[in-house]
């Protein structure tokens, strides 16, 4: 399939207008799949500042960008023009370094974190490897929310091996940068006996119901209140006073003092839950998430909101 003249200059004129580019879905503040998050995190711990589009804003670019690069997915990475590839090249380019090389900045050394496990959790995992494949090896990852999780595979370039409990761990450069301090033990849950996960350095996001941000708007508290839902969704319905976290209010809001109040919604207080860690994670100290979104204000406050 051909590419009209019209949609090239456009990707042209982007591409030549940011040194490094990140065509994904949703913004650098609250992307809107797990792929372009992953691109964003690693981004994020690599360079200030960089040139963000979104495709679900633009249909015409979300198809075109697939032809231009001949590449099917998205999130795409472009720098100085090159064109990088999708997440799971980028994943891999930054776990070997060049990735950093193409940036222009220091592939500087990850220190190793250090991470406990109880004996009782050793004795789980010691199991698990015994049982499993060779060249298995064991794996904990943390991703932007800090989220913990442990896996078993093969182990990748670039990633760090650190001991605990008697075990080699291994972790990736990202996550690496999140663990240091990480505890893990076993606990009974409803599901079983299972891992537990304590991560000292996770972001703390406040949950703030709605009649509480109702009565905080009634009391004049200076806040930040950030829909993070597509135009589309808000162009149905929307809590007054809040604004669309697009680019340029994205932009606006990193620039704010790092004690600012910022309050996310979304529909129902998933995908808030996740742009309030975002802004978490970069430094802010009074992030809240509106518990039930949009939803529970249409509910519990304004039933004249859809």
């Amino acid at each position: 399939m051909d590419l009209d003249t019209t949609t090239r200059e456009r990707i042209d004129s982007l591409i030549q207008a940011n040194d490094v580019l990140l065509i994904m879905k949703g913004n650098r503040g609250a992307p809107q799949c797990g792929f372009s998050a992953k691109v964003v995190s690693i981004l994020d711990t690599l360079v200030p500042d960089y040139g963000t589009a979104d495709v679900l804003q633009d249909p015409e670019l979300r198809d075109g960008i697939k032809i231009y690069s001949s590449w099917p997915t998205i999130p795409q990475l472009y720098v100085k023009g090159e064109f990088i590839g999708g997440c799971d090249i980028i994943q891999e380019l930054f776990g070997s370094g060049e990735l950093q090389e193409k940036l222009g900045v220091d592939a500087a050394d990850t220190v190793a974190p250090e991470i406990n496990v109880s004996p009782a959790a050793a004795e789980e995992l010691r199991r698990a490897l015994e049982g499993a494949d060779e060249g298995q090896r064991l794996h904990v990852s943390v991703d932007a929310r800090f989220q913990n999780s442990l896996s078993l595979g093969p182990e990748a370039p670039g990633e760090i091996a650190v001991e605990a409990g008697g075990l080699e761990i291994f972790l990736d450069r990202i996550s690496a940068g999140r663990a240091n301090g990480l505890r893990i033990d076993v606990a009974d849950t409803p599901q079983g006996r299972g891992f537990a996960i304590d991560n000292p350095n996770a972001p703390q996001v406040k949950q703030l119901t709605v009649a509480e941000l109702k009565a905080a708007m009634d009391r004049g508290d200076p806040l930040e209140l950030l829909d993070v839902r597509t135009p589309e969704e808000r162009a149905q319905a929307s809590i007054p006073g809040s604004h669309l976290l697009g680019p340029d209010e994205t932009s606006r809001i990193e620039a704010l003092p790092k004690d600012s109040m910022l309050v996310f919604h979304c529909h129902h207080g998933g995908r808030s839950q996740q742009a309030a860690e975002h802004f978490a994670a970069s430094g802010f100290t009074n992030v809240h998430n509106v518990v039930g979104g949009i939803h529970a204000w249409s509910e519990e406050i304004d039933s004249s909101v859809p």
